[in-house]
């Protein structure tokens, strides 16, 4: 199994994964790298995975489809460009050799999904669009915290040597924050060097490994002392695991 970020747009990862000649994409919001690495590399796309309906997402599904013939699945409970395989939690399916898991992850968007391959080699695969990034989650556009933290702690569930493939690299900025919250975590000071030396030579950060973040986010880290302590200090009423999370998503939202 061949695993590729496609750089897009600013900070995107259109994530490309190939077996042989044949393909599929994760959210490719724009055709344009997507078509350029298939002929690059004598590829055929045979399936498209959407995670929700953002623009950034979706954007090039359209024209990849028609030029391709692939099959798209996506949320069932989003609008994703017509004609696509609705899918939602429960949901199972095989691409090229691997069995394909639907998570549903709300909170996001209202219908956000992820997609996680159990029985891929060297580790299992999660493609979790916004919801889950390095150091950090997506913004709550249209759920609500109670949501976001349950899709985090389903996502948190998984194997421990999960390949992590978001949608986006935001991996500094979100150490950067995420040291505000423990600065005497030293998982998160060896890790925040260890990116800082990827980026310097123009590497991606991602896929991440799970375990490691359970060691180094704060988003999945709501119920450790320190960053519960963090939160607090903040906002006094943050009693549960739930206004913890949301005093940590304000204060990452204001974050400069």
């Amino acid at each position: 199994m061949n695993l590729i970020p496609l750089p897009a747009f600013s900070d995107n990862y259109l994530w490309l994964w190939h077996e042989g000649q044949s393909a599929v994409v994760v959210d490719p919001g724009d055709a344009g790298p997507v078509r350029e690495a298939l002929l690059q590399r004598q590829l055929k796309l045979v399936a498209i995975l959407v995670t929700h309906h953002h623009a950034d997402h979706v954007g090039g599904v359209a024209e990849l489809r028609e030029a391709t013939g692939a099959q798209v699945y996506g949320p069932a409970a989003e609008a994703i460009p017509e004609p696509f395989q609705p899918c939602q939690q429960g949901d199972t399916f095989e691409l090229l050799g691997q069995t394909v898991q639907v998570l549903d992850i709300p909170g996001h968007t209202a219908g956000h999904v992820a997609y996680h391959l159990p029985n891929a080699p060297d580790g299992p695969v999660l493609f979790c669009g916004d919801t889950l990034f390095s150091g950090g989650c997506g913004r709550v556009f249209e759920g609500t915290p109670a949501q976001m933290l349950a899709s985090l702690d389903a996502l948190a569930s998984l194997p421990g040597d999960t390949r992590v493939c978001c949608a986006h690299e935001y991996t500094l900025s979100n150490l950067k924050f995420a040291q505000a919250v423990e600065p005497d975590n030293t998982d998160l000071a060896d890790y925040t060097a260890h990116c800082v030396n990827l980026r310097a030579r123009n590497e991606p950060t991602l896929p991440a490994r799970l375990a490691r973040e359970l060691a180094i986010n704060p988003f999945l880290r709501v119920r450790a002392p320190a960053v519960m302590a963090a939160a607090r200090r903040r906002e006094p009423q943050a009693h549960d695991a739930v206004a913890v999370f949301a005093t940590l998503r304000q204060w990452k939202n204001d974050f400069r």
